[in-house]
Order: C-alpha cells, then sequence, then structure tokens
C-alpha cells in the first residue's frame, strides 16, 4: 500500500487494536499504554504511514507529564509534611516510567481551572491529580468536558466524573474522638480547616456526631488555613477560653506542633492539663517533647497510589474509586487522662 491508501482501519486491523486506539498513538494523544503506542507506530510505520507532525511538536512532554495544582501560598507548602510526602509519592511512580511531574501553585480555584485548560490545550500534560475538593466542585464538569484525564483525591461525593482516591475521614475522626472520650475527657475541640474543603466538612459533622454519642460535655470546632500560625491562634483562642477544652485534636500535625508551643506559652502541661492529637503523622510528631500523638496513614503511599490509579487512566482503564487505608490511631506522649474534669481558667479542678 502507498502512504496515502493507508487507513486508520487498515493499521488497526494489523494490530489488532480499536481505531481510536490507533487515532490517539498517530496523533500522540494519551489513551493507551507505552507498549501499545509502540506496537501501532511499529505497524504503521511497516504500512508506510508515519505520525502527523503535530504529535512530534517539542510542545508535547515526551513520557507524559503528570500536572500537580496546589491552591497555597509557597512558604506553607515547603512547611507542610502532608505534601511534601505526597508529592514524593507521586513522583516515586512517575520518575520509574520516565515521566515528570509539573508542580504549581496558584492563589485561587478559578486560577487553577485556567491553568489546567491550557496545560491539556498546549499538551503540557498527560493528565492532573486534582485535590482539595469543595462541595458541588466546578473542577469536574468543566475540566471532564474537555476530555482532560484526571484521578480526584477527595471522598467520591465530592470528586465529579473522575476516579477518586479517598481516605475514610469519618471513622478515622470518630476513632479520636472516642479514644479520648475513653481516656476521660469531656470537653474536647476540633481545630480544623476551612469547611469549604470537603474533607474538612466531613471530619467536622463526624466530630459532632462522634461527641453527641460520647456524650461530650462540650465540643467546639474553629477553622483555619492549616497554616501554623492559624493553628497557634486557634489554640491560644481555645485555652484562655472561660471553659477550656482537655483535649484537641488538629487536623494536620503543623498545627498541632505549634499548639504545643502555644500550651508552654501559657503555662500549662501536655498532657498534664491538655492532651493534643494530631492529623497526618509524621518526623514532626515525632520529633517534639513530649511526643505528639497522631492519626497515622501512609502519605507517600498515597500519591504513589495516586499515580498509578492516573497511569491506568492514560492507558485507556477506568477505574473506580479507591478507598485507600484508613488512618490509625498512634498513642503517644501528648495524650492521656485528664488531671480533672471541666477544667476553668485560674480555678484548676471543680
Amino acid at each position: 500500500m502507498s502512504r496515502h491508501q493507508v487507513t486508520i482501519r487498515d493499521v488497526a486491523d494489523r494490530a489488532g487494536v480499536s481505531r481510536a486506539a490507533v487515532s490517539a498513538a498517530l496523533q500522540g494523544k494519551p489513551g493507551v499504554s507505552a507498549a501499545t503506542r509502540a506496537r501501532i507506530l511499529a505497524v504503521a510505520g511497516s504500512l508506510g504511514r508515519q505520525p502527523r507532525a503535530a504529535s512530534r511538536s517539542p510542545r508535547r512532554p515526551e513520557s507524559g507529564t503528570v500536572g500537580l495544582v496546589l491552591r497555597r501560598p509557597a512558604h506553607q507548602l515547603g512547611l507542610e509534611p502532608f505534601y511534601m510526602e505526597f508529592i514524593s509519592g507521586v513522583q516515586s511512580v512517575v520518575s520509574a516510567g520516565s515521566g515528570a511531574l509539573l508542580l504549581r501553585l496558584v492563589g485561587s480555584l478559578d486560577e487553577e481551572i485556567d491553568l489546567q485548560r491550557h496545560w491539556w490545550r498546549t499538551r503540557r500534560t498527560a493528565g492532573s491529580v486534582l485535590v482539595d475538593f469543595r462541595e458541588h466542585d466546578p473542577r469536574g464538569p468543566l475540566l471532564a468536558r474537555i476530555g482532560m484525564p484526571a484521578v480526584a483525591i477527595g471522598h467520591p461525593s465530592l470528586t465529579g466524573p473522575f476516579p477518586a482516591l479517598w481516605t475514610d475521614d469519618a471513622t478515622a475522626i470518630t476513632e479520636a474522638v472516642r479514644y479520648l472520650a475513653a481516656l476521660g475527657h469531656r470537653a474536647v475541640a476540633r481545630v480544623g480547616g476551612s469547611p469549604e474543603l470537603g474533607h474538612s466538612a466531613i471530619r467536622g459533622a463526624a466530630f459532632c456526631a462522634a461527641a453527641r454519642r460520647a456524650g461530650l460535655d462540650a465540643a467546639r470546632q474553629l477553622s483555619t488555613d492549616f497554616s501554623g500560625e492559624a493553628g497557634a491562634r486557634a489554640t491560644r483562642s481555645l485555652l484562655t477560653a472561660e471553659r477550656r477544652p482537655t483535649a484537641i485534636v488538629y487536623d494536620n500535625d503543623l498545627m498541632a506542633v505549634a499548639g504545643l508551643a502555644v500550651a508552654a506559652e501559657l503555662g500549662l502541661g501536655v498532657p498534664a492539663d491538655v492532651s493534643l492529637l494530631a492529623w497526618d503523622d509524621s518526623q514532626l510528631c515525632r520529633l517534639t517533647r513530649p511526643t505528639l500523638s497522631a492519626m497515622s496513614h501512609d502519605i507517600h503511599g498515597f500519591g504513589a497510589e495516586a499515580a498509578r490509579a492516573l497511569d491506568d487512566v492514560l492507558t485507556g482503564a477506568r477505574p473506580g474509586a479507591r478507598q485507600v487505608p484508613t488512618p490509625r490511631l498512634i498513642p503517644r506522649g501528648s495524650t492521656a487522662p485528664p488531671a480533672g474534669r471541666c477544667l476553668r481558667n485560674g480555678a484548676g479542678a471543680v
């Protein structure tokens, strides 16, 4: 056959694949595995048909670039153990496949959507890992409409049409409250993230429900931006209130470490006067004195699983929602039974 006589159907029949797979391979689009793409190109070459010149444009990543956009300040990212571990996990899988991770920090959801569209339109990325989902998040329908492959990190109720990887935050926060109640704490507080974030809202609702079931006398929640500064302010507000909690649960380890410093600043002992429990166990939790009790999970493994799920999408699979292991409680030196119930500032135990 001459080059102009060779059709996509000819190549598909010879290679034993679908015409859609041939079209994607010849145009350099994602959706087929590296092995299938190589087989299609070899068959096409033997028949005299070559890939489109556009597919060899230097704008297209040669080995599959994965996009990740985070909505947070650059100085905060460097202090957040969770995302440093998560990024490391993604990179470990991407680099093993000769790919690359393209990371950007933005200030708003609209800015992220514009950037994701630009990446996909210019073929800067083969697909993206999407994080920090809100209720009724617009990214799902908007990015699915343009055909951008993606994997979403969040509960399936939040992530729209994209395959979801998620942790059971409700079960984990319930375990944390039950543990503190079993120690004898009756006034427990939570320092959480923004309620606009889906996982924060899930944790907040589960915290309230668990406190009611445990019969706690008081259960207060404060919202933050996950920074150490915000965690310190929230802790100071709680511990200088007329009725302070005897235990505090934090939504990340950075805020828990800041809370430990505030307790010392106010002359309160941990855990003698107040117990502290962190989410997202890290080296920070094990380096403090006392060491911080934590809800621990394999964050590096979570990132690696996200990258593998995206690879499944890019090779034409249709993965469903995957639940990664639920965070587990690791008791350490920062939690203990309270010295007394219903402590009041300056009043001791009553």
